[in-house]
């Protein structure tokens, strides 16, 4: 220092010596009562020096500016200042740093000091005065804020499939968990859904249920925004007749639905194959790529009919020229009817047996009774309609008819042995062969019996003894019957119970007319009731047995009547007689007058009139 610089240093010293500064004076000594009265005893006694108002102000703005409100629940971003075996010590520009334990930071293993992460203040203060913090409750509140905007802008986000559940998966979305149902993985059913557990996968997220915290994505909905593009691109180029590669998206019991690159068409089952099939997956399987043909589509082209046998040649087409009328073929039994058979004669060519066509029976009955479904046949080919398409087949053709010599086989009035096929209410119709029926009419049955119905009779499958009473060959009709095979009892009983005839049996049945009485299984006679009358005038009894005179025997009609009281009737007319040949000898010899002669008469016939 250079000497005029030490002369003036010296000159300032003794100028700051020699000035003598004003007294200060204190709050507390201007204001003594003042002081006393707002003086912080409490502070004294802790030991704590009174700080200025003015300080402590400073000192709080200078915290609100430059550290976190910690009684806030939001989530902040600290760095990772220390990472220690257990916790990682995070710096949240607090009055204190805060620990969060490393398992909330599995997830991230390569977690090192000075990274940055969002943390959620747990506990202001621990025991040691620390905060503790929360790295996984930070990242669901942020995922749920990422999750809500991610719905309300139709954002797509990715999700990490974690495992199956019932009805669909379960995706890590954020860190938190949301539902992919089954049916919003694909726009395809899905048949196998482990192939998409541990992939990432693009999501939209299409529902958020706040109360219960429950999201729900789609992977499907991605896929039908392309799709929906692709599809209004297909759609205005179809036309019919077009040929387009498919693949079976679904089999149905009536068809089969084909994936056209997002428009579905259907393949019904009658235009898969040529042939009769009972089920579509014996011609397709899941997932096979086909080419199909457009038969037909709506105007709004949502619904398009598709065909698969179109696409190659019609069986009929391919039919051989050499077939024709009269030619024996070989087929399977594809469908039953009532009326009828469906053959296969080819693949995709059918003919009809109809029933008339089975047998030479005349009695029509089921198909059924014939062939049943998937029988190997062999028939005649009867008509052949190549431009209809239609074929008629018939199998009993193969075997000779029965009634080429029906009349050398079964002459009237031959005996023979056939089976009850049927009832009507006239007759029974018995099989005599295959082919060979007759008809029985119902007063051909008995002799004896009176029939109202064939089934008092005899039941269907019996077998009756039958004789041929007409044939008509020209009208294939043969006239039969039963009773004509035992000689009929009524000739018998007609001597028997010839007119005059007395027999002596018991009333078997009052009737409202008389009574009824049986002489044997066949023969019923009816009693008048004028003629149940005894002789001492009372009426005859059911079960009392009397003397009985047939008055009346019809053969034809099978009608007998009898007559108690023309029994005794008769025995008085003979005593009549006598007593008239007696008072004529008496007369003869006595010759008495004429007047006694007619007394003694008119006496006998007032006795035989039944007057007293």
């Amino acid at each position: 220092m250079s000497e005029k610089e030490t002369k003036q240093a010296e000159a300032e010293v003794k100028a700051e010596a020699t000035t003598v500064e004003a007294p200060v004076v204190s709050e507390a000594q201007a204001n003594p009562e003042k002081f006393l009265k707002e003086f912080d005893w409490h502070n004294y006694e802790e030991g704590i020096e009174q700080v200025a108002d003015t300080k402590l102000e400073e000192f709080e703005k200078l915290v609100s500016e430059n550290f976190v409100d910690t009684l806030d629940d939001e989530v902040v971003e600290g760095e990772v200042i220390h990472i220690t075996d257990r916790d990682a010590i995070i710096d949240i520009n607090a009055k204190s740093e805060g620990v969060i334990s490393l398992n909330e930071f599995r997830y991230n293993p390569d977690l090192k000091v000075g990274d940055k992460v969002e943390v959620l203040i747990d506990v202001r203060e621990d025991a040691t005065g620390q905060l503790v913090l929360s790295h996984r409750k930070a990242r669901v509140i942020k995922a749920w804020d990422r999750v809500n905007n991610a719905h309300d802008t139709g954002e797509i986000v990715n999700g990490f499939v974690k495992c199956r559940t019932k009805g669909g998966m379960i995706v890590d979305v954020f860190g938190i968990e949301a539902f992919l149902p089954g049916s919003q993985i694909d726009v395809k059913p899905i048949r196998d859904y482990d192939q998409y557990v541990n992939k990432t996968m693009e999501f939209k997220v299409v529902k958020i249920n706040h109360e219960f915290k429950n999201i729900v994505v789609s992977h499907k909905a991605l896929i039908e925004a392309d799709i929906e593009e692709q599809k209004k691109e297909i759609i205005s180029q179809l036309e019919k007749g077009q040929v387009l590669e498919g693949i079976v998206k679904n089999i149905t019991s009536y068809g089969v639905f084909i994936d056209l690159g997002g428009v579905d068409g259907l393949v019904h089952i009658t235009d898969l194959s040529w042939s009769r099939i009972n089920h579509p997956n014996e011609i397709v399987e899941l997932d096979q790529k086909l080419n199909v043909v457009i038969l037909d589509f709506d105007e709004n082209k949502s619904r398009i009919q598709l065909g698969l046998k179109q696409l190659s040649k019609h069986p009929w087409e391919a039919l051989g020229e050499d077939v024709k009328v009269g030619d024996k073929v070989k087929g399977k039994v594809v469908v039953i009817a009532d009326y009828g058979a469906f053959v296969e004669v080819e693949e995709g060519v059918e003919g009809l047996v109809h029933v008339s066509e089975m047998s030479w029976s005349t009695h029509l009955r089921s198909a059924q009774d014939f062939v049943s479904v998937g029988d190997e046949i062999e028939a005649q080919i009867l008509t052949l309609d190549r431009e209809d398409r239609k074929m008629s087949l018939g199998i009993k053709q193969l075997a000779p008819d029965p009634w080429t010599d029906i009349t050398s086989k079964y002459p009237v009035g031959s005996k023979h042995t056939g089976i009850v096929r049927n009832f009507t209410n006239f007759g029974v119709f018995v099989e005599l062969e295959e082919g060979i029926d007759g008809l029985i009419y119902i007063s051909d049955l008995s002799w004896t019996k009176k029939i109202k119905h064939p089934s008092e009779f005899c039941n269907v499958g019996d077998k009756l003894d039958v004789v041929v009473l007409e044939l008509d060959v020209q009208g294939r009709k043969l006239s039969l019957g039963h009773k004509q095979t035992t000689d009929n009892p009524w000739d018998k009983y007609e001597k028997e119970f010839a007119l005059g005839t007395s027999h002596t049996i018991a009333i078997t049945e009052m009737v409202d007319k008389g009574a009824t009485i049986e002489f044997n299984d066949d023969i019923t006679a009816f009693v008048p009731q004028r003629h149940l009358e005894k002789e001492d005038g009372s009426k005859l009894k059911k079960g009392e047995e009397a003397e009985f005179k047939i008055i009346e025997f019809n053969k034809e009609f099978k009608r007998v009547v009898a007559s108690h009281t023309a029994v005794f009737r008769e025995e008085e007319a003979k005593i009549v007689k006598q007593a008239v040949k007696k008072a004529e000898a008496a007369a003869a010899e006595a010759k008495p007058t004429l007047g006694d002669a007619n007394d003694a008469l008119q006496a006998l016939k007032d006795k035989m009139d039944g007057k007293k």
